[in-house]
């Protein structure tokens, strides 16, 4: 992962840990978790979130879950928390 990467996932992970989620680094990436919702394949519901350039934004980073869905440019956490927010919320029917 590059530093710029991690960096980016850092400050993406305090936030979320500020918003009661449960963020921590893993090989594959930042691990995210709602411990207040109930998951269906998982105890939480729960993503792994990487960096990676989107082309369809003229290559600019963005952060990406594991299913390889764009979450939000990576210059705008704020954005990324409140799209994570709803998609680990546990309810029905959210999708990016």
């Amino acid at each position: 992962m590059a530093p710029d990467a991690r960096a980016r996932l850092e400050a993406l992970g305090t936030v979320l840990r500020a918003h009661g989620m449960s963020a921590w680094f893993t090989p594959d990436g930042l691990r995210v978790e709602n411990p207040r919702a109930d998951g269906c394949c998982t105890v939480h519901p729960c993503a792994v979130l990487t960096v990676g350039p989107r082309e369809a934004d003229a290559g600019r980073l963005w952060f990406w879950t594991n299913w390889r869905h764009p979450v939000a440019d990576a210059d705008r956490v704020a954005d990324a928390v409140t799209v994570l927010k709803a998609l680990l919320s546990g309810e029905p029917g959210v999708v990016l």
